[in-house]
């Protein structure tokens, strides 16, 4: 793939163009250089369009959906709290809050139905993006002496005691590109085919891996690359920067659960031959997958590989608890009683209803946000103890 920098933020580009000029061989990993698209401080898409989530902007999640997502994770959070014999302080630990709508729904949520639980709560947030957490301090006034911004590096180790949670994170954390050349494993880079950082122009190259690691992962997942099965030019990614976040997670949790939330499969369907790789690319609710349109104008995502976090979580110290979909896992925790009393509501007039229905049928669409993955991994919890949200069996 090619691409000029014409539709794209300049300053961003030329940002990138420095980095792989100075950078060995003049190129980046894809890795890093999905990580300054995203997430660079100035120009990074998350810091700069914030305000383009949500249904009219790039994409949308679950809680744009309305507060029945954030009030049945309340749900569950009030029976972990009650499993682990309802400690003070309980903490909730949200990364990657978005624009804190989900933090503002499952704390009201707990004001008007649980006090007890919200008085012993201690709701940490963290979030890399300054611009996002600016809107969430601003959608969050009311909760502000409930509430702490923290960094992973800044909670200590073995502190946590409660639920760290997350929803629609791991796809976006930057990922290592592979391919297949010449029946060896090769990493894909970037490169400028300009001397000139001011009108750079970006392609890929193949090259050796940037690391040892990327053996490590597929061994880890056991999983053969390159092999026979294997055709020529396949590529595919390798979330490393997953296994680095799981790993200071864990390590921050004395005693409690991690709840995952996400897109993404097994690593055997996951690094299937037939299958050419996850990369995606969201712009104005236009899904693509070119990474070099619109840079630091559009979202940049990879499905989730749950077998890999499954394994390492266990070698990072945590229990697998559970993996159903998110549209079990919302009927388990009451969206289905939800469902059933629509009608019974005199106060909403017909559009509102058919609209809420809609919102709460599109949360357990097994074709959409219903066929997410949700993991439970716990770390000194009550073992025999099982979660609501895990009741119901996949099909």
């Amino acid at each position: 793939m090619t691409q000029s920098v014409s539709d794209s933020n300049p300053a961003l580009c030329e940002e990138i163009a420095l980095r792989i000029a100075n950078s060995p061989q003049h190129r980046i990993t894809f890795a890093e250089y999905m990580d300054l698209v995203l997430y660079h401080p100035q120009y990074g898409y998350y810091n700069t369009h914030a305000t383009k989530l949500g249904k009219q902007g790039d994409f949308f999640t679950s809680p744009h959906l309305g507060a029945d997502f954030g009030e049945l994770l309340a749900e569950q959070f009030l029976q972990i709290w009650e499993i682990l014999e309802k400690p003070v302080p309980f903490t909730l630990l949200e990364m990657g809050a978005g624009q804190g709508i989900l933090a503002l729904d499952i704390l009201n949520y707990l004001e008007g139905y649980y006090p007890d639980f919200l008085a012993a709560l201690s709701y940490v947030i963290i979030e890399r993006s300054p611009s996002l957490i600016q809107e969430q301090q601003q959608r969050l006034q009311k909760y502000h002496s409930r509430i702490q911004w923290q960094t992973l590096e800044e909670i200590p180790v073995n502190s946590i005691v409660g639920c760290c949670f997350s929803n629609e994170l791991v796809d976006a954390l930057p990922v290592h590109q592979i391919v297949i050349e010449n029946g060896q494993l090769r990493e894909i880079y970037v490169t400028s085919q300009t001397a000139s950082t001011s009108h750079a122009t970006f392609t890929e190259v193949g090259g050796e891996l940037s690391t040892a690691r990327i053996i490590e992962y597929f061994d880890l997942n056991k999983i053969t690359l390159p092999s026979p099965a294997y055709p020529e030019g396949y590529r595919s990614e390798v979330n490393l920067a997953a296994l680095d976040w799981l790993k200071m997670v864990a390590a921050r949790l004395q005693r409690g659960y991690l709840l995952t939330i996400d897109y993404g499969y097994s690593a055997n369907r996951y690094y299937n031959p037939i299958r050419q790789g996850t990369l995606q690319c969201y712009y104005r609710h236009h899904r693509h997958n070119d990474p070099y349109l619109y840079i630091g104008q559009q979202d940049i995502t990879a499905h989730v590989d749950f077998t890999a976090l499954q394994v390492w979580g266990e070698l990072c110290g945590l229990t697998t608890v559970g993996l159903t979909q998110q549209g079990l896992f919302l009927m388990a925790l009451g969206l289905g009683n939800r469902i059933a009393t629509l009608s019974t509501s005199p106060q909403q007039s017909v559009q509102k209803l058919l609209q809420r229905r809609d919102s709460l049928h599109q949360l357990i669409d097994p074709m959409g946000l219903g066929g997410f993955n949700v993991l439970v991994q716990s770390k000194g919890a009550i073992a025999d103890m099982q979660l609501k949200g895990l009741s119901l069996p996949l099909i």
